[in-house]
């Protein structure tokens, strides 16, 4: 398939520039708050990393700080590393599970071709910049709210998620698939 050899990806610290810094520092505070809930694997990986790219001022290891300060510090490593970004947002989506699987149904149903709810999203290169222009956040959002009306997720964490789940960002809004595979035959 012509599609998926000229996919591009961006890295996926570029997620950046589509977080609010507030949210960015809820979702670290979730992470590491939560720690003890993610798999040893993703709690070896995440701390590898904080021990190479956060400094926790007063800790010689700072995956051994309070979550508060590690969360704060760790805003940087975040902004600046893919890996980074790349394991906390497949520890928040495995934190969040359910809204995991309901996100996957739903973008199914509106086209989307998503991996499974299984697939580890932190292996791939990066996001897809391709992105249904039909779909922006305020009409996934409704949309998702008349599928699940008894769902009361944020609208950031539902973002966030359509994000991670897709494995997109709106960076190149397009239109419909057929015209997309016209457009890169």
């Amino acid at each position: 398939m012509n599609n998926e050899k000229q996919a591009r990806f961006i890295p996926f610290h570029a997620i950046n520039e589509f977080m609010l810094p507030e949210y960015r520092l809820k979702l670290l505070q979730e992470v590491f708050g939560n720690f003890d809930r993610l798999s040893e694997k993703r709690q070896s990986a995440i701390n590898r990393l904080v021990k190479k790219l956060v400094k926790v001022d007063g800790f010689r290891n700072s995956t051994l700080a309070p979550v508060g300060l590690k969360s704060r510090a760790a805003v940087s490593a975040f902004e600046g590393s893919p890996e980074m970004v790349a394991q906390i947002c497949q520890a928040w989506f495995e934190l969040h599970t359910d809204l995991a699987a309901k996100v996957v149904e739903f973008l199914k149903t509106r086209g989307w071709e998503v991996l499974p709810v299984e697939a580890d999203r932190s292996a791939l290169p990066g996001f897809l910049t391709r992105w249904p222009e039909k779909d922006n956040f305020v009409t996934l959002d409704d949309a998702f709210v008349q599928a699940y009306p008894e769902d009361i997720t944020h609208e950031y964490d539902l973002n966030m998620m359509m994000v991670w789940v897709s494995g997109r960002l709106p960076v190149e809004l397009v239109a419909e698939e057929g015209e997309r595979a016209e457009e890169e035959g």
